[in-house]
């Protein structure tokens, strides 16, 4: 399986190098490394087959959706803050704009005409619907070694929205021998607890995705805030994303792990999952063990009760979380 996966990187590999690349230098002229980047993004991703055709439709012509959605993607290679830094970067680079599908500055869209087909892109969710079928071409077949869970920033100009506490369920009192009439009071249910008992659709609608107001300890022992975000990621050897999911910058990674462990298992088949200590938790590792995996989680030190050392091998497996880590470096849009 993972011999037929190399043969078919390589054989991409060898069409992009020898056919594809020298092909738009020759039409388009030489293309620097960012370029040349995202024409192998592209090329990955097969884009045309996620976008509806607009042939046969009456009244004013539509915009070029596969062209908004190749630009869509370069935004993210090029690391492009805003839409406006887009248009500005499709105006001012030839090559860029004619890879993504446009002849002329004249033929590139209004940025609203952007700003609207990106944020159907999101309502849709075709980033998430194309990641799932490319892991599932590429990673379904591949035995993974481990799977590294954390979580990083995404910053944004949004304002926090002000949400109000919803009820939480309840666990079931505990009998104490005492009469009705003084009997202790139930303790309600965490979010970790509550995912217990739900389904993967249940688990992902639980979570909050509005804006607010996030706080991590960085890689150098350091806590930051940041306003907006917070991206879950499950990523297999090789830095390789497998699952993600966005969630409100408030939320507590360990909240996410349940149902990211969850998807991550439905699409690939792997041996260990690798966390630090923010997910401690019996419920967490439990889990993990259902799914058939083996759980090495960074211990958190406690009140009366120090965090535990690793065992030799756990700690040697947990060096390999160091490779896929992921600083939290949250940066204003």
């Amino acid at each position: 399986m993972q011999h037929r996966l190399l043969q078919t990187l390589t054989l991409f590999g060898n069409i992009l190098q020898g056919w594809l690349l020298p092909t738009l230098e020759e039409e388009l002229g030489p293309l620097t490394p960012k370029q040349e980047q995202l024409v192998r993004v592209l090329g990955l991703l097969g884009l045309e087959a996620w976008i509806p055709s607009s042939r046969g439709r009456v009244g004013r012509p539509s915009h070029n959706r596969g062209a908004i959605a190749r630009a869509f993607v370069a935004k993210a290679v090029y690391n492009l803050p805003t839409t406006r830094a887009l248009v500005d970067q499709l105006q001012s680079d030839s090559v860029l704009r004619r890879l993504c599908g446009w002849e002329s500055v004249r033929a590139i869209p209004d940025e609203t005409i952007f700003s609207r087909s990106f944020a159907r892109f999101a309502e849709t969710e075709l980033p998430q619907r194309v990641h799932a079928a490319l892991i599932a071409k590429t990673q379904s077949e591949r035995l993974i070694g481990h799977i590294s869970r954390d979580s990083t920033a995404i910053a944004v100009r949004e304002r926090p929205v002000k949400v109000t506490a919803e009820p939480a369920q309840e666990a079931a009192a505990p009998a104490t021998g005492q009469p009705s009439g003084k009997r202790r009071r139930p303790r309600k249910l965490n979010r970790i607890e509550r995912q217990q008992g739900m389904a993967l659709e249940e688990m992902l609608a639980d979570l909050p995705r509005h804006c607010s107001i996030g706080c991590k300890t960085n890689s150098q022992g350091r806590k930051e805030t940041w306003r907006g975000y917070k991206l879950h990621l499950d990523v297999a050897d090789g830095q390789i994303p497998i699952s993600c999911l966005l969630s409100s910058a408030s939320l507590h990674d360990s909240q996410a792990a349940l149902p990211l462990a969850t998807l991550t298992a439905a699409r690939v088949t792997s041996l260990y999952d690798l966390m630090d200590s923010a997910y401690d938790s019996h419920l967490i590792r439990e889990h993990s063990r259902e799914l058939g995996h083996v759980p090495i989680i960074e211990s958190q030190g406690r009140r009366f009760k120090p965090a535990r050392p690793m065992l030799p091998h756990e700690a040697d497996r947990f060096r390999e979380r160091t490779t896929v880590e992921l600083r939290l470096t949250p940066r204003q849009p």
